[in-house]
This record gives C-alpha cells, sequence and structure tokens, in this order.
C-alpha cells in the first residue's frame, strides 16, 4: 500500500519542485504533530492563518454547531443567513463609521480581486496602482500588481494598466493621478520581510488619494486580525482605507475573506451590470461561524495587546546572535536577516530536526520568520528560542 507521502508527490498539483513534506497527523495549540508523535513548534501559523492556534475549542465548537445546522444553500448575497449577518455586524462594530458595508468571499486573492473591481466600478478609472515587493494573491488580476517580476514573467500578458511604485519613497506618490482608480497597499509589506512604513508615508498617501480621488485599499490579509499588535494594522497609522481586504486569521482556521467598504461604494457592484461580483462559496455558513467565534476572542481577551511583549520576549533572546545579522518586527509578525548568504535553505532541515517550523519570506529568501500562534505562552517562547538557537549553533 502507497504511504501517504508517496500519495502526496504522485496525486497532488504542487505549488513548488521541493515542498516542506513535513506529515502532520494532528495539531493542538502551538504544536504540529507528526505520525510519529513527534512534535514541532509552529513558528509560522499557517502563514498568519492560525492566529489562536490549532484546535482552539471555541472555533471547534461554533464549526460543529453550524455544520449540525446546514452547510451551503445558495450562492453569496441571495440568502439571509445568520453566520454572515452576525460576523459582519460583529466586524462592522470594530471597524472605522465608513467600512460599513461587507462583501465575504473566500481567499485573500479573491478579496483583493473583488476590491480592485470595486475601485474600478466606482471611479470610472482603469490605473491600479501597488508597491514593489509588494504580494497580494496568485491570481491573475493579484498578480499583475505583484511587486516582484520573477513571479509575473511567465504568465504576462496580465492585467493592463497597472503600475508599481517604490514603498516609503514619497516621491514616488505624485504618480497617484486622476486616471488612478485605486493604490493598493500594505500597510506593512509582509513578503518583502516586515518592512515597516517610514514616519509619515502612509498618511501622505491617503492624502495624495483623496487629492486625486483614487481609492486607498488596504491589503491586511497576512497583517491583520492581531497580528501587529492591533486588530487591523491601519490602526497603528492614523488612516482609514476606502476598501480594507481581509482573509487568513479572518476565518479562525477555515477558509473566508472579505473586501469591506462604504455602504455607496458597495453599491455601485448591484447595477450596470447587476452581479458585478459574484461567488458560489463566499461566506459559507460553517466558516462564517468559525470567523465569528474567532473575532470574539480577538476582541474580548488580552491576546492582542500582549503581542508586543511576546515579541520582546523573543527580541531579548535573539537580538546579538552573532547568526542574526538584522531584526524587523511588529507585534508578533518578525522578520529575522540571517548573517551569511544563502543560509535558509540549509538552516530548514535543522529546524525541522530541533521541533520547529519556520518559513522564509517570498523576496527576502535569506531571511526567516517568526509569527506563532497569538496564544503562545512566556514558557513556550523560551522553549521555541531554545531550539532556534540550537539549530542556529548547528
Amino acid at each position: 500500500m502507497p504511504t501517504q507521502r508517496q500519495l502526496f508527490y504522485s496525486y497532488l498539483g504542487l505549488p513548488s519542485a521541493s515542498p516542506l513534506g513535513l506529515e502532520i497527523e494532528r495539531a493542538m495549540g502551538i504544536y504540529l504533530y507528526g505520525p510519529d508523535g513527534k512534535d514541532y513548534i509552529d513558528l509560522v501559523s499557517g502563514v498568519s492563518v492560525s492566529n489562536l492556534g490549532h484546535q482552539h475549542p471555541d472555533i471547534i465548537s461554533a464549526i460543529k454547531e453550524q455544520a449540525g445546522k446546514h452547510l451551503h444553500l445558495m450562492v453569496y448575497g441571495e440568502m439571509i443567513q445568520s453566520p454572515q449577518v452576525l460576523l459582519a455586524e460583529k466586524l462592522v462594530s470594530l471597524l472605522p463609521e465608513l467600512l460599513q458595508s461587507v462583501y465575504f468571499v473566500n481567499s485573500g486573492s479573491e478579496a483583493v480581486e473583488g476590491a480592485m473591481k470595486l475601485a474600478k466600478r466606482f471611479t470610472g478609472r482603469s490605473e491600479i496602482i501597488a508597491f514593489k515587493n509588494a504580494y497580494h494573491g496568485g491570481t491573475h488580476g493579484a498578480l499583475s500588481i505583484a511587486g516582484d517580476e520573477l513571479l509575473k514573467n511567465s504568465f504576462r500578458p496580465l492585467l493592463p494598466d497597472t503600475r508599481l511604485l517604490h514603498f516609503n519613497d514619497f516621491d514616488d506618490l505624485q504618480a497617484i493621478t486622476r486616471r488612478t482608480a485605486c493604490v493598493v497597499a500594505e500597510t506593512i509589506q509582509a513578503e518583502a520581510g516586515v518592512i515597516l512604513p517610514a514616519e509619515g508615508f502612509l498618511a501622505a498617501l491617503r492624502k495624495r488619494c483623496d487629492e486625486t480621488g483614487a481609492l486607498l485599499v488596504v491589503d491586511d490579509i497576512q497583517m491583520g486580525m492581531g497580528r501587529t499588535g492591533r486588530m487591523f494594522s491601519f490602526e497603528h497609522y492614523g488612516i482609514v482605507p476606502d476598501i480594507l481586504c481581509l482573509a487568513k486569521a479572518f476565518g479562525g482556521g477555515m477558509p473566508l475573506g472579505a473586501f469591506i467598504a462604504s455602504r455607496e461604494i458597495m453599491q455601485s457592484l448591484t447595477h450596470d451590470p447587476e452581479l458585478g461580483h459574484i461567488t458560489t462559496f463566499g461566506g459559507h455558513p460553517v466558516c462564517c461561524a468559525a470567523a465569528l467565534a474567532s473575532l470574539k476572542i480577538l476582541s474580548e481577551t488580552n491576546l492582542i495587546h500582549e503581542s508586543e511583549q511576546k515579541a520582546t520576549l523573543f527580541l531579548d533572546r535573539l537580538t546579538g546572535h552573532p547568526a542574526i545579522r538584522a531584526i524587523r518586527h511588529k507585534g508578533l509578525m518578525m522578520a529575522f536577516d540571517l548573517a551569511t548568504p544563502g543560509a535558509w535553505p540549509k538552516l530548514i532541515p535543522v529546524f525541522l530536526r530541533n521541533g520547529l517550523v519556520s518559513d522564509s519570506f517570498l523576496f527576502r529568501p535569506n531571511s526567516f520568520r517568526i509569527a506563532p500562534p497569538l496564544i503562545i505562552s512566556e514558557e513556550e517562547i523560551h522553549l521555541a528560542c531554545d531550539r532556534i538557537i540550537r539549530g542556529l549553533a548547528a
């Protein structure tokens, strides 16, 4: 009988010729467990998905309860379903007043696609601007505004009338004009290796969008839901987007995304043409139930506020290590640049042997990330640091 590993490589379409290939049988809290019972500390959170860890009892309970009522009923937006409306109500209660209309989709890429369509429809303009070293998803439109040519060249021609600016370059903002439908930006560039905005840059971006009538789309897909020490990362910088994109941790471990805007902006998808955007499975009731449970936990506990303090514990243990050249972070999203060029591929198997799952960044391949579930305890942080230091020594 073939093994799970053999089946994996025989029948799954894979995004990489060299996947991690780690076989996981179950997960609990911050730990992943192999078939042999070996534990791995999850320092990636499924790329910022499992912000509340694995198998959180409140989320599991919500999933089971909703699964006992109904699964998919109808394409999104046609029937009134309790998990959707309750989640939308809760989400809007946590957002600035203008962000009042929630459109549910299945993923971050779809949230970005919906936001771009919405901006073009509302403004009547065609140009979409993003930033170099940004990543907004792998679908055709989202890939068109990715900030790295290596990812894009094999798939051209892509979406026309797109333009990339340099993040933190104030002069580049003059390229935003009355032709621009929207500017899509992360407040903190994740896959560039946790690149923080320069003082005043996001305020200047917001001002330039206001001056030209372009919509500001904030991609908070990876940095949202408490990862940076606030529920939404834009809250750190005193700006409010015209359209907000959420996914990853938003679903509480289930596949769910959303783009959120004002009622006025969102209404433009309802006519000329009708069904200006449509999704079959967006807002799946079980996913919405999981997301609502997750949102309640994040908003009603101190986990988000504790993230910076927990990050400090990692910094206290790892700052100054000779194998680490630089560290950048916001809350529990941390990037560690390795001092030795090309070291990361050699470090991956060493970390795995030491019971650690980490990852590099798409556009900073010689750095590793520490982005554990927000529920990680002080004791678990010290255990993780012990394993990291052993791995770096090897």
